[in-house]
Parts: structure tokens; C-alpha cells; sequence
């Protein structure tokens, strides 16, 4: 079983082995040992648009998380010897693995989508239960809209760029106008612990690192494929027999340090994507 920590400001942080393809390893970049925690410290910032009138949906905005995640961490600015993201990839690979989720409205979403990152949209909201572009609202008069998420190359731990330094981290929350659908059962889902509550913030960047922990068991055709289908995914909370077999199925795991919201060692997300589940 692949296991990660997970930490900080609605963020993840990992100390897991990363699987390339060909065997798993330290970091998908060094093939020797390396020590994470001397190792100079970088993190994935994800900015969510959330505006007061027109909020995503809380899946909606995870999945969206997860994906954007996935769409970094396949894009050649990312993965080519000398792509332009590539160097600060590889070193928070090699560090702890941390991603941090901000929140941005109006101006402060303008700025945010000026600086170099890449923004994934979710599902437009169903018309009958929540606001579209056309004003359709629910039955509180509150609108939604698609989620936003705006995903960063790394940045120093210390090194924030002002326009997503000054955004707001805590208080992220979100909630489903109606509950959301099963999954099929034969795409990827991360599975939420029934057991943990978290934050909007929180679960996406967990939800983030579960997709990360996927990707890196994967090999390059089971990649290519997800890649090339969009990365279609689901996020849902399992029910609490469904968790006692997930996490002892072998499939990755992701545990959470500790350090803001939950206990140090829960487990948050079981990744189950297709692929790994016929190891």
C-alpha cells in the first residue's frame, strides 16, 4: 500500500514513494534516497474562484481540484527536460510534498489567473437545483456556479507570489445542492474517509494529493489514457464498511500529518482508479 502524510493551511504534504512506471522510488526524478525534510521546502498552490453570489458546488470543486492537479503534473511545461515548470517540479517532488488551496473573488481571481498556472472548470451546475449563466438559483435564492481552480507551478514554502499570498486560506467551505450521484463503477474515485471532516479547502487538497498518488502508480499507457480521456474522476465519501475495504486493499492512502484540522495519522483518501485495482 502506498501511504502519504498530509498537512497544513487545507494543504497535503507527502512522504511517499513515487512510482514512475518502472518501480517505485524516493522521487520520480532521483533514483537515490534523499532526505525530504533538509531538502529546501515547495509548495502546489491551487487558488478556487468563489464568488459570494455564484459558489461551486463542494464535489464539483474537489473533482476540480484533483484534476487540475493531474492536468500539472502531465503538461510538458511540467515534464519536458526543459520545460519552464520543470526544475521547481522536480524539486517539490523531492521535498515534502505540499499543495496549499486559496480562495479568490472579482479582482482578486483576475490577478490570480494573471500570473503562469492553468485553470480547470468543473461541470456546469444542473439548472434545476443551482444558478447557470442564464440565473436559474435554488431554493435558498443562492447561485452556482461550475467550479474554478486555478493550479501554480511550485513555489518556495517562503516565496509566495503577492497576488496569492494575500488570499484567504481558512474558511473555505462549500456544500452540494442535492447529493451527489454514484459512481460508475468503472472510473477513477477518490474515496473520502467517512470518518474525518474537513473543510472544502481541506478535502480538495487532499483530494488533490490522492489523485497525485494515482498518477504516480500508473504506468505511461494507463497515464496516457487517463490523460487522453480528460481525466474523468469522482470524488465521494465512502460509506464506513466500503472505507474498512478500501483501505486494506492495497490501493494508495492518503494520511494526514496532523497539523491543521484532523489527527495526525487519519486516513483521508483511498485513490481507486481501474488500472491499480487489477495489480
Amino acid at each position: 500500500m502506498t501511504s502519504t502524510d498530509a498537512d497544513t493551511e487545507s494543504g497535503t504534504q507527502t512522504t511517499a514513494h513515487q512510482g514512475t512506471g518502472s518501480g517505485a522510488r524516493s522521487s520520480p526524478f532521483r533514483h537515490a534516497e534523499t532526505d525530504r525534510d533538509a531538502a529546501p521546502q515547495f509548495v502546489l498552490p491551487l487558488v478556487v474562484r468563489i464568488e459570494k453570489a455564484a459558489p461551486p458546488a463542494r464535489t464539483d470543486a474537489l473533482e476540480t481540484a484533483a484534476r487540475a492537479v493531474l492536468v500539472l503534473l502531465s503538461d510538458e511545461r511540467a515534464t519536458a527536460a526543459d520545460g519552464e515548470w520543470a526544475q521547481a517540479v522536480r524539486d517539490w517532488q523531492d521535498a515534502r510534498i505540499r499543495k496549499v488551496v486559496r480562495r479568490a473573488r472579482g479582482a482578486e481571481w483576475r490577478r490570480a489567473a494573471g500570473l503562469p498556472g492553468i485553470t480547470v472548470t468543473g461541470r456546469a451546475p444542473d439548472p434545476a437545483t443551482a444558478e447557470d449563466v442564464n440565473g436559474h438559483q435554488d431554493g435558498d435564492g443562492v447561485s452556482s456556479a461550475a467550479a474554478e481552480v486555478r493550479v501554480f507551478p511550485p513555489v518556495p514554502l517562503d516565496g509566495w507570489p503577492k497576488e496569492l499570498a494575500k488570499l484567504q486560506v481558512s474558511g473555505t467551505d462549500l456544500d452540494d445542492p442535492e447529493p451527489p450521484p454514484a459512481p460508475g463503477p468503472t472510473g477513477p474515485v477518490l474515496w473520502l474517509s467517512p470518518h474525518v471532516e474537513m473543510s472544502a479547502g481541506k478535502a480538495m487538497a487532499q483530494a488533490g494529493h490522492g489523485a497525485q498518488l494515482a498518477w504516480w502508480e500508473l504506468d505511461d499507457a494507463a497515464r496516457a489514457a487517463w490523460r487522453e480521456a480528460g481525466f474523468p474522476l469522482a470524488v465521494r465519501t465512502a460509506s464506513a464498511e466500503r472505507w474498512d475495504e478500501l483501505t486494506a486493499s492495497g490501493l494508495p492512502v492518503v494520511r494526514d500529518a496532523g497539523f491543521t484540522e484532523i489527527a495526525p495519522g487519519s486516513c483521508t483518501v483511498v485513490a481507486d482508479h481501474p488500472a491499480l485495482r487489477r495489480r
